[in-house]
């Protein structure tokens, strides 16, 4: 359990600047996306919600995305010792406060206050739960097209854990994705904690920025004293708003996991992308697309070795990878479970030496052999859970002593199936527990290189 105290020193946003935050991978998800969303807000407190999600829901309502915010309570316990303000008093204040920092957002009349009592979160769970069922219910939709955001699940703070938990089971359970917001975090953590290290950042254009900052100041129980008397102190310090007046905002992000009916597999692979492929020659433009030939290029920059002597890429589609990875291998076998994208990628690679390239669904079919490099881009998603089990398994036993796993995944979210890049990622650090020698991650992509220990060496 942490302990702090908003008195404390706390860690200076000095020191989280010179971390690597400001580099951390970008919340994948483009304008498009986020307007096409419905998002649910949990604050445990006013100024809660403009701290954490201000920038992010000052964007959400440029774009018109459907917002409803939840305010659990009014936060009538931030000075217990005030000797000139009862908390009645200012649990007033603070919800005319928190209306107009919603309004400043662009979110007026897009909010509803839920009366729990201050520190007491812990005790009305089940409440708070039937209260964002109520909201999801109000912003009609797919399950996997709404997204909850709320406090930090390990925040620090009884209320805003109790909240963050409360919306994590939620997700899980309803199949929204999930936002978490750090706000007292920063204060007590310090860069040396991992946790942060698997966030996401969500770049604040002007707008939002300025919004935010026009929010918070409606705060002022809070960013300024109460009166000059012992006991109404302001509670929120410079040094601490430091943390929230960044270019960007941060938060733990988990996409929708489960995708509603049935959701595709490899056994549905062959049909699928026959459908693809026979459609089009080049259905993703991965001869055209500078993404696809700039993602490629960095694809093979990041080969830790010059030459391989044995390659073995999965989901080949038409072949532009193969083509570039057969001038790095001796040999190279492509496989695919489209039929027509084997045809394609026979055509496109006929005539060059120790290419071959086979119709194979897998993890089931899986060629026989051992290999030095092996390739799995842009396919794990396209697995069952169960089934990206069963590929790591393969990968293991194919892959040879000190040899290199290439994954490379879109970050975005996959309609019809059940898992999404970075899930695919972190599933396979998970089962492997090989060294990641090199990692890529930008809003659209993550290319990561993992090296098979030699035997007798630890793994990492």
């Amino acid at each position: 359990m942490v302990t702090f105290s908003h008195a404390d020193q706390g860690t200076a946003e000095a020191a989280w600047a010179r971390s690597g935050l400001a580099v951390a991978p970008e919340l994948p998800l483009g304008p498009a996306e986020l307007a096409g969303m419905r998002f649910v807000v949990l604050a445990a407190h006013p100024d809660d919600e403009t701290l954490g999600a201000g920038g992010l829901m000052a964007r959400l309502a440029a774009l018109g995305a459907d917002v409803e915010v939840l305010l659990c309570t009014a936060g009538e316990g931030s000075h217990p010792d005030s000797p000139t303000t009862s908390p009645e008093e200012l649990a007033q204040a603070r919800l005319a406060e928190f209306a107009a920092a919603l309004a400043a957002l662009g979110l007026q009349d897009r909010w509803r206050f839920l009366g729990f009592p201050d520190r007491g979160l812990g005790s009305h769970t089940d409440a708070i739960a039937a209260a964002v069922g109520e909201a999801a219910a109000r912003l009609p939709g797919r399950p996997d097209q709404l997204v909850l955001v709320a406090p930090y699940r390990s925040d620090g703070h009884a209320d805003h854990d109790a909240l963050g938990a409360v919306a994590a089971e939620t997700a899980r359970e309803e199949g929204h994705a999930l936002l978490e917001y750090p706000i007292w975090y920063w204060h007590w953590a310090t860069p040396a904690d991992d946790h942060w290290r698997a966030w996401v950042r969500f770049p604040l254009d002007a707008p939002s920025g300025e919004a935010k900052e026009r929010a918070m100041a409606e705060h002022a129980t809070q960013v300024m004293p109460l009166s000059p008397a012992l006991g109404d102190e302001t509670l929120l310090s410079r040094d601490f708003l430091d943390h929230f007046a960044r270019g960007y905002e941060v938060f733990a992000w988990t996409p929708a996991r489960d995708v509603p009916g049935p959701a595709h597999s490899s056994q549905d692979a062959e049909e699928v992308f026959d459908a693809v492929h026979n459609g089009s020659a080049d259905p993703w433009d991965y001869a055209s697309s500078w993404y696809e030939r700039r993602k490629r290029a960095l694809t093979l920059a990041a080969l830790p070795g010059e030459m391989y002597q044995r390659a073995l890429e999965v989901g080949c589609s038409i072949g532009t990878l193969t083509e570039d990875l057969a001038g790095r291998c001796r040999s190279v076998l492509a496989v695919d479970a489209s039929g027509a994208a084997v045809r394609l990628a026979r055509q496109r690679l006929e005539g060059r030496d120790g290419v071959r390239v086979e119709q194979r669904v897998v993890p089931g079919s899986w060629p026989e052999g051992t290999f030095d490099l092996l390739v799995v881009s842009e396919v794990g998603y396209y697995l069952a859970p169960g089934e990206l089990a069963g590929l790591w398994d393969r990968v293991e036993a194919a892959l040879e002593p000190g040899g290199v796993l290439v994954l490379c995944h879109w970050r975005h979210p996959i309609e019809g199936w059940q898992l999404d890049g970075d899930t695919v990622h972190a599933l396979a650090r998970e089962r492997l527990r090989w060294q990641t020698t090199g990692l890529y991650r930008e809003r659209d992509f993550v290319l990561e290189i993992l090296v098979r220990p030699v035997r007798g060496t630890d793994v990492a």
